[in-house]
Parts: C-alpha cells; sequence; structure tokens
C-alpha cells in the first residue's frame, strides 16, 4: 500500500492531506493572508501534462528564475524539502503552466500574440481520466471535450492523450467573476479611458466581471434562485452565461470535425442541475452530456502520484530555463 502527503497551496489557502492508496486519511485546509504568500508567487515555464519528479532544476527554476506568479507551485519547494530529508520521492501533477496545445490552436491575428494552455488542468484532466477509466479505455485513445464551470470557465480538448486546444477563462465563457473574451474594439477603447490603468482594467475583468458586475454577487446558487423568483433580468444573464459555456464547447468540437466520445461538465456550477441541462440541450447534438460536479484536485493529485508509484505512469523530468 502507497501512503502520499498532497500539498495543494492556493492564493488563499494550503490544503493537505493524506492519502493510503485511494483513501484520504486526513484532509485540512490552512488559510493565509495574501502578504503571507506574496514572496512565494513564482512558477514554471510552460511544461506537458502529467507527472514531474521533483528535482534541484525546479527548486532552482522557482527560486531563482520563475517565468509567471502562482502560489499552487510552492508545493514544489516544500516537498522537495520533506522529500530530501526522508530520502522519498516527491512529484508535482499537471502544475498550472501545463501547456500543451498544438501549434495550429496557438496562432491569433496578430504575429505578437499566441493563445496559451494555462488553465484548470488538473481538474479537468483528472476528469477525462476519470471517463477513460469508467470506459475501459486508455486516456489516449478518448476525444472528449472538458468544460471547468467555476468561478472562472475554461474548456479543453483531450484528444490522443493530450489537451490539444483550450478555450481560457480570458477568452471564453463570462462566469461569476471574470468578464470572459470581449469585442476587442471596446476592450481597447474602455483600458485606455483616462483614469483606467491596466491594474483597474485587470481587476474588472478578472474579479468584477461576470455574475459580480451584473449582480454583485459570484455565487450562481443566488442569482440561479433570483431567476427562479422571477427575476427577467437574472434570467437573462444567467441563460446567456449558459449560452457562451455551450458556445464554445462547440469552437472546441470543430479541431477534431466534430468526432467528439463525450462531453464532461465538471467544477462546481455542475452541481446546479438547470445549468448542466440546459447546456446539454445545446450541444448534445455534439456528443452525449455526463457531469462530474465539483472540484476534486486533492484526489487527483494523489491519484496521479500513485499511477507514478505504481508504474502505471512514468515521471518526466524538468530542466531548468535559464534567462538568456
Amino acid at each position: 500500500m502507497e501512503k502520499i502527503l498532497v500539498m495543494n497551496p492556493g492564493s488563499t489557502s494550503t490544503k493537505i492531506a493524506v492519502y493510503q492508496d485511494e483513501t484520504p486519511l486526513f484532509v485540512e485546509s490552512i488559510e493565509h493572508s495574501q502578504d503571507e504568500l506574496k514572496p512565494f508567487e513564482n512558477i514554471l515555464p510552460p511544461i506537458k501534462a502529467g507527472a514531474y519528479r521533483v528535482n534541484e532544476d525546479m527548486v532552482w527554476q522557482l527560486t531563482y528564475a520563475p517565468q509567471n506568479e502562482h502560489a499552487s507551485n510552492l508545493g514544489a519547494v516544500i516537498a522537495n524539502a520533506i522529500a530530501t530529508e526522508l530520502a522519498i520521492p516527491a512529484y508535482i501533477y499537471d502544475a498550472v503552466t501545463v501547456d500543451e496545445l498544438e501549434p495550429l490552436a496557438k496562432v491569433t491575428g496578430l504575429p505578437e500574440m499566441q493563445r496559451k494552455g494555462m488553465g484548470h488542468n488538473l481538474n479537468m484532466r483528472a476528469a477525462a481520466m476519470k471517463y477513460a477509466k469508467e470506459n475501459n479505455k486508455p486516456y489516449r485513445d478518448i476525444s472528449v471535450i472538458v468544460a471547468h464551470l467555476g468561478g472562472g470557465i475554461t474548456l479543453s480538448l483531450h484528444h490522443k492523450g493530450q489537451i490539444v486546444d483550450m478555450i481560457s477563462d480570458d477568452e471564453g465563457p463570462f462566469s461569476p467573476e471574470r468578464a470572459g473574451g470581449l469585442p476587442a474594439f471596446q476592450v481597447i477603447d474602455m483600458a485606455t479611458r483616462e483614469g483606467m490603468g491596466k491594474k483597474a482594467m485587470m481587476k474588472k475583468v478578472k474579479t468584477q466581471g461576470g455574475l459580480m458586475g451584473y449582480f454583485g454577487v459570484n455565487d450562481t446558487r443566488i442569482v440561479e434562485k433570483m431567476m427562479m423568483d422571477g427575476d427577467e433580468k437574472a434570467k437573462l444573464i444567467y441563460d446567456a452565461m449558459i449560452l457562451n459555456v455551450a458556445r464554445n464547447i462547440a469552437k472546441l468540437a470543430v479541431y477534431v470535425d466534430g468526432k467528439v466520445d463525450n462531453i464532461i461538465l465538471t467544477g462546481g456550477i455542475a452541481y446546479s442541475e438547470y445549468f448542466t441541462k440546459e447546456v446539454a440541450k445545446r450541444v448534445e447534438f455534439i456528443a452525449p452530456v455526463i457531469v462530474y460536479a465539483g472540484e476534486n484536485e486533492m484526489e487527483s493529485l494523489a491519484l496521479g502520484a500513485l499511477r507514478v508509484q505504481r508504474g502505471e505512469e512514468e515521471a518526466k523530468t524538468f530542466t531548468k530555463v535559464v534567462p538568456q
């Protein structure tokens, strides 16, 4: 039997769990202030999905040459310290910088910009692998679209064992907090108004958009209740969010000529029967829809490490990227 310590540092809390094989023995969440985590918000360059063994190159990268900012990969540094002392292996799994988009999917209308495949890859890939296991198929043999429905909404296409295309939360559906994709000319106009600036604009589209912008709340249950109680504006906006999710699912289907095995809805909003049924009605012409509600990040991390320990998956080796 394998006993696995799981750590998942986030922007407001660190979740810790101990698993024995697939069974959680202990789960705890430790809250943090922004000041506590600010010095550690360093992340790796874009990497492939799956497991990477934590090594000195990874620790060096995070310490001396980080590529971007996110709290989660602080876990690699902590894991390395524990693993070194105990002489045990440590892994990261489906890190926030996973980006497997194929070159065709990265191209935009400006040579200076490329699309990125960074999003809720851990939960989306776990949902795709769960579907594969339930249907007795290798992950590499399925073609599924996964929609992560949370505070931000991202969607991904899993094909031949790779996340070949994705719609991130800055270009796809609006959500409880995110503005999602917006008309570019109007964005430029708003961003260049006097007194706006980058910081204010980023706050507007990341935390003050979507349901938050319309109703001042980021809880879909509140807006859904408003709609059920007869609020016509709530119904319009909520149904528009559903339409946006369905529209972006359809966008991903064209990459594989519509040959999709299943569409999977996951994340916290997937607990809503109304939301998932309305999305399904609009996209069932592409493929059947199944629902895996919730965000099972700790389980996903534990199962990823377990597959490596059992020899079902091979951990990759990270090589540092030295700035030129």
